[in-house]
């Protein structure tokens, strides 16, 4: 690795070599439609394979490193093209059968067609390609761990959240859109998802069909039914279901929860969530109960957790548990020694560490999960730990003048990265300890450029959470310079 003087020097040099690869982009005559032939150099972050063509970057979906391909222009930007593979000519070793023959039409599919072994290395991999991209300080040094995988890859999804439509003939779908779609593709099987997950799901559909619910028009914005979310704790009995409706009304409520009290006994919680009218957004900000219990339970590493509707846990239960044993073992947390868990959610993270820390502190935006974490403590017994409603950037200032400052924080933000203004506030507050788990390998290589300012990358460490896609998580253990 080159020697700077300072960081700003490095990061200098970094961006100025950039805007240099950005004049030189290559520009080419093509035309939508268009077939060549590609030899796929390497897979990107996507998972999709990337070739060159005349120096143009082509990415095309489905395609592996090694192959050679007849690929099809499907849309021309100004640095890159997109592309299909129209057929394969030479395929590689590692090419096999997916399980689901509609992986290459929706998304959580990206890699089925690569063996898994290879699906780990790629993991791996994109962590290296995002550091590559934003060259946080000494990221060529950085201990970059191998993949932690799961025995069975397949069956792991804890929560099936598919749209809900109707055909022309009159037939109730429900599965997820074809990429860059809304056209709906049916999925009356997943081999991702856990079997209980799709035995309700398609149980539901066919009560829908029967008692003739009216289901939601994205085009005319009328119907009722939008969503069916069905989410199954795997060390528990326990299902819940989720109506997501255009409005509070649900015609045939009544014949639609005794049908569920007496064909699927195992759902033990039927919510609904009222999302009006056209929108990105999947859930609306009102949820009532219909039947059984609010909430669910689920064990993870020995405690429970109720879990309410919108709830957010992670979709892989078994990695789960080694993904907060990483984050545990980077911690490294001493007796005595306090911890702040921000982006807490329901306090899975903070509360597996109470039984170290002499305190635990957390905060969540959404109320509904802060008030999940506070009772998720009592129903353990644990004492040493509390949430609050808020941002981390408010509440940790508030605490540090108080008196509390924490030897550790634990961070889990969302893909978007760490917020600005949080950044900020841990490297004022700068804890001893830091670990960043992160669902979004670019970001994270982001976010450490400005952390490493004044931390040390330890090592990353990726676990697949979600295998069969292009989908990485990562425990970064970080140390004061």
């Amino acid at each position: 690795m080159r020697n700077y003087q300072n960081r700003d020097d490095y990061r200098n040099n970094y961006r100025r070599n950039r805007r240099t690869d950005r004049q030189d982009a290559p520009q080419v005559e093509v035309e939508e439609g268009q077939r060549f032939p590609l030899t796929i150099k390497k897979m990107g972050i996507n998972g999709e394979g990337i070739g060159y063509y005349k120096r143009m970057a082509v990415f095309v979906p489905g395609a592996l490193t090694g192959e050679e391909a007849v690929v099809e222009v499907t849309s021309i930007s100004h640095r890159y093209l997109r592309a299909k593979v129209h057929r394969i000519r030479k395929a590689s070793p590692y090419r096999v059968e997916p399980r689901d023959s509609y992986a290459d039409q929706v998304g959580g599919f990206e890699l089925e067609h690569l063996a898994y072994p290879q699906q780990l290395e790629f993991k791996r991999d994109i962590v290296r390609q995002s550091l590559e991209r934003y060259h946080p300080y000494g990221f060529k040094d950085y201990d970059v761990r191998p993949t932690l995988g799961m025995a069975d890859p397949y069956a792991y999804r804890n929560k099936a959240q598919f749209q809900v439509r109707q055909t022309d003939d009159g037939t109730v779908q429900a599965g997820l859109y074809a990429e860059r779609s809304h056209d709906l593709i049916d999925l009356p099987t997943c081999s991702v998802q856990m079997p209980v997950t799709m035995t309700v799901m398609r149980a539901l559909v066919g009560m829908l069909q029967d008692l003739e619910v009216p289901i939601y028009d994205e085009d005319h914005n009328s119907g009722i039914v939008k969503t069916l979310v069905v989410r199954a704790a795997a060390n528990t009995d326990d299902v819940q279901v989720t109506f997501i409706t255009n409005s509070p009304k649900l015609p045939h409520k009544h014949q639609l929860l005794l049908r569920m009290a007496d064909e699927l006994p195992q759902v033990t919680s039927v919510m609904q969530n009222i999302n009006p009218g056209k929108t990105s957004l999947v859930w609306g900000d009102k949820t009532q109960r219909l039947a059984g219990e609010e909430t669910i339970t689920e064990k993870l590493g020995g405690l429970a957790f109720k879990l309410s509707a919108r709830a957010f846990l992670q979709l892989n239960p078994a990695q789960t548990e080694v993904l907060y044993d990483q984050a545990k073992k980077a911690l490294d947390l001493q007796p005595g020694q306090t911890v702040v868990d921000a982006y807490s959610g329901v306090g899975t993270i903070g509360l597996s560490l109470a039984d170290v820390a002499a305190e635990v502190r957390g905060m969540d935006v959404i109320p509904e999960a802060v008030a999940d974490a506070n009772a998720n403590a009592e129903l353990n017994g644990i004492t040493n730990a509390h949430y609050e409603v808020g941002t981390a950037e408010d509440l940790l200032p508030k605490w540090a003048v108080a008196g509390f400052r924490p030897d550790a924080i634990v961070v889990d933000p969302p893909r978007t990265g760490l917020d600005g203004h949080l950044m900020d506030t841990i490297l004022a507050i700068h804890p001893e300890k830091l670990v960043y788990i992160s669902c979004n390998p670019s970001t994270l290589a982001k976010d450490l450029d400005t952390l490493t300012d004044d931390y040390h990358v330890d090592y990353i460490q990726s676990v697949d959470m979600m295998p069969q896609t292009a989908r990485c998580e990562a425990v970064v253990k970080l140390s004061q310079r």
